[in-house]
């Protein structure tokens, strides 16, 4: 199965060194969740969350949320702890920060295939190096998506923040084309305001308009908006099903398009619509069993 088919809409961030947190989001509706090693674990905390992730994911039911490891990077001291202890709970996939190059995961696949693990490969596209780099890390062995680190890839480019992101576009759209490529996964950066629904509506509309499977989130009062955003809507499922039978309708006759709504209708429409319908389904299945 391409690894985009499976819904990524939500994807929510809690910190490796809060049990309480991590106890938690095995209830929340989040499709995927990161536990983060990294940026949200103080220097001082980072053995205290190692032991914590272990017994969370040892201990917690997280149900069909895909369950994603973020480490520090392998240019520090903290890297081969944090591997250690993620691969002693099997986690789906080891989110990698700040990667540039295929080379820089390399030695994690081949670790991984020798381990007899289905664990995968994430990749933090937050670096200029990274996001030049984009299609070789997307064909990478092992790997599975793209999270879109924006803020350490604002701070590096030294742009600003605009409601629009324009100064990001290239970044985003270059990792994007990359992702779809490879067939893997390609989720957008976070948005920082987490009291500003409206923005932050706004942020996950550009980025579902833009291709990305969904978002990631800093606070679980984004869940639902992000789901909303990025999940079909009532009238997408509608026409979806009304595209796929007017086809079928017309194949029927010995025609080799339709006409829904006032446009054609070919193929590559009917397979989006399939696409569209497979995804709302597994949707509605995830949910039944949160």
């Amino acid at each position: 199965m391409n690894a985009t088919a499976r819904p990524y809409r939500s994807v929510l961030y809690i910190p490796g060194a809060n049990p309480r947190a991590m106890a938690k989001a095995a209830g929340l509706a989040a499709d995927a969740i990161i536990f983060d090693l990294e940026d949200a674990v103080a220097p001082d905390a980072k053995e205290e969350a190692r032991v914590a992730l272990v017994e969370a994911l040892n201990t917690h039911d997280y149900g069909p949320r895909r369950k994603i490891v973020r480490i520090n990077g392998f240019d520090t001291d903290l890297a081969e702890k944090d591997l250690e202890a993620a691969l002693s709970v099997a986690p789906d996939a080891i989110l990698v920060p700040k990667v540039n190059s295929a080379a820089d995961i390399a030695p994690l696949a081949e670790r991984l295939e020798g381990s007899g693990l289905k664990t995968s490969i994430w990749a933090m596209m937050e670096t200029p190096t990274g996001v030049l780099a984009a299609a070789e890390i997307a064909r990478a062995p092992r790997m599975e998506g793209f999270v879109l680190g924006t803020n350490d890839l604002a701070k590096e480019l030294g742009s600003r923040s605009r409601a629009d992101r324009m100064p990001m576009q290239t970044s985003l759209q270059l990792c994007l084309l990359a992702a779809r490529a490879a067939g893997i996964i390609a989720v957008d950066g976070v948005y920082n305001a987490f009291k500003d629904d409206e923005g932050l509506w706004r942020e996950c509309k550009d980025g579902r308009d833009m291709g990305f499977d969904g978002k990631t989130l800093i606070h679980p009062a984004q869940l639902a908006i992000a789901n909303e955003a990025f999940g079909p809507s009532r009238d997408e499922i509608d026409l979806a099903e009304r595209q796929i039978a007017a086809f079928a309708a017309a194949k029927a006759e010995g025609k080799g398009v339709a006409v829904v709504d006032g446009k054609i209708v070919e193929n590559l429409h009917v397979a989006t619509a399939e696409a569209l319908l497979t995804k709302a389904a597994m949707i509605a299945e995830m949910e039944g069993n949160q």
